[in-house]
C-alpha cells in the first residue's frame, strides 16, 4: 500500500510536482485505467489506447518541474489524452488524404521524370536478373511474363508437360523474390 493511497489529489500532485516518483506512481496507479477505458473507447483499438495513456503519464513525468495544473487532476489528464487522441485522429486523416491521393496519383498513371527513371531502373535491375536464370527457367519465365502465354501454349511449343511449366515458374519467381525482394513484387504489380 502507498503512503500516497488516502491522499487527496491535490496532495498527490503537490508532492509529485515537488518530485515525489512514488506519488507519480500513485497518479499512475489511479489514473491508468479509467484513461485507458476512455481511450479504447474513443479509438476502438486496445494497443493504440494503451500507447496514448503510456504518451499521457510520459508527457506528465516530463514536465513535472513545469506544471501548472489549475484544475483537478482527474480533469487535466482527461484534458491531455483527449488532446492526444485528437492529434491521432488529425494525423490517420491526414495520411489517409495523403494515401488516397498517392492512390489516385498511380491509377491515373501520371509519368514524372522520376517515376520513369525508377521504372527504368527497377526493370534494367530485374531484367538482369531474370537474365541469369538457368537457361530452360528463363525461356518458361519470359513467355509467361513478356509474351503472355499460358501454361499449356508454353508446354505444347516447349514440347515439355504443363507441370513442368508450372514448377519452372515457381522457381523462376522463388529465385527473383529472393534476390529483389520487395522491388520484385513491384515489377509483380506492373509488368
Amino acid at each position: 500500500m502507498s503512503i500516497f493511497s488516502d491522499a487527496s489529489d491535490n496532495d498527490l500532485l503537490a508532492a509529485f510536482t515537488a518530485g515525489d516518483t512514488s506519488a507519480y506512481q500513485e497518479i499512475y496507479e489511479r489514473y491508468w485505467q479509467v484513461l485507458f477505458r476512455f481511450s479504447r473507447k474513443m479509438l476502438q483499438d486496445e494497443t493504440i489506447a494503451k500507447d496514448v495513456v503510456q504518451e499521457v503519464f510520459t508527457t506528465l513525468w516530463t514536465k513535472r518541474t513545469t506544471l501548472n495544473i489549475s484544475a483537478p487532476l482527474a480533469a487535466y489528464l482527461y484534458t491531455l489524452t483527449r488532446n492526444r487522441i485528437l492529434d491521432l485522429v488529425k494525423r490517420s486523416k491526414v495520411e489517409n488524404k495523403y494515401l488516397e491521393s498517392l492512390r489516385d496519383f498511380i491509377q491515373l498513371n501520371h509519368t514524372t521524370p522520376d517515376r520513369l527513371y525508377i521504372q527504368k531502373e527497377l526493370y534494367d535491375q530485374i531484367e538482369h536478373e531474370i537474365q541469369h536464370l538457368p537457361e530452360k527457367m528463363r525461356i518458361v519465365f519470359e513467355m509467361s511474363r513478356k509474351q503472355h502465354k499460358s501454361n499449356q501454349e508454353i508446354a505444347d511449343e516447349l514440347l515439355i508437360s504443363k507441370k513442368t511449366v508450372k514448377n519452372q515458374l515457381s522457381n523462376a519467381l522463388k529465385l527473383l523474390k529472393n534476390k529483389l525482394g520487395d522491388s520484385f513484387n513491384i515489377y509483380l504489380l506492373f509488368f
